[in-house]
């Protein structure tokens, strides 16, 4: 939780600029507005890439656009916020910390929410590092999931997403069809079919495919891996559970094969 206290000290202040400077200025105050207003004294890219920088930028983006998300069809459901409060839960964040993800998750929710700079940003914070990236991008889209439909408008502000952060709309629809049946699993009713899906496999793929496929998503998303790429620590639970649902869908093919 290192980053934190960098975060409402006001030290990130002196190389966050941009849009996400402003939503975290807007959300912590204090002394981050006073070193936000003197960041044009400092070159932006400074540091850029550093693990507590790319924890806060993390932090900050998840939360502004999963409130973006959710108002994409024009109403926030109660499933939606449940679904923000529920990560917020899972992480065990402070007092402190919730609250601010809160205001970000308000800031997300406003009509001029600079979606395409934030993300534009966030993706050069997190230098490219692409599992990084696809959590980020898996929790927006299990926000999208959280009220058990997918509007026209939410699939198309996933598909700018994705398509911003350097994914094809062919990934978005695996990604989706991964966290439907991840829901599933998480219920404790994973079908053979929904196994399938998680590990973006088929019934036709042979043992070695399967097994591929099921290394790889562990790798891209083991826990360890992606804290020391940039997840904050709170949010390992969520990487921890994913790696469960992952290994759940593989035991289940293996006893069918």
């Amino acid at each position: 939780m290192a980053w934190w206290g960098t975060f409402i000290g006001g030290t990130l202040g002196f190389v966050f600029g941009g849009p996400l400077g402003a939503l975290i200025g807007a959300a912590v105050g204090g002394n981050f507005d006073r070193g936000l207003k003197m960041s044009g004294q400092f070159d932006p890219n400074v540091d850029r890439g550093n693990q507590e920088r790319v924890q806060a930028a993390f932090f900050t983006t998840t939360f502004s656009v999963m409130g973006h998300v959710a108002k994409a069809d024009g109403h926030v459901s109660a499933q939606e916020i449940s679904a923000a409060k529920n990560i917020m839960t899972q992480m065990q964040l402070s007092a402190q910390q919730r609250q601010a993800a809160i205001k970000f998750f308000d800031q997300g929710k406003l009509d001029n929410f600079p979606l395409v700079e934030i993300l534009q940003q966030f993706k050069k914070e997190c230098h490219g590092r692409r599992n990084l990236i696809q959590m980020f991008v898996e929790i927006q889209i299990a926000t999208a999931l959280a009220d058990g439909k997918v509007d026209a408008s939410e699939k198309r502000i996933l598909y700018t997403i994705g398509e911003i952060l350097g994914f094809s709309r062919s990934q978005i629809d695996h990604l989706f069809n991964m966290e439907n049946a991840s829901g599933a699993s998480t219920s404790g009713s994973l079908t053979l079919t929904q196994a399938y899906k998680i590990l973006g496999v088929s019934k036709d793929s042979s043992e070695a495919e399967i097994k591929k496929a099921y290394r790889r998503l562990m790798s891209q998303h083991h826990p360890d891996k992606l804290v020391s790429k940039g997840l904050p620590d709170e949010m390992i639970q969520l990487a921890t559970e994913k790696t469960q649902e992952i290994r759940k869908a593989y035991d289940l093919i293996k006893k069918s094969i």
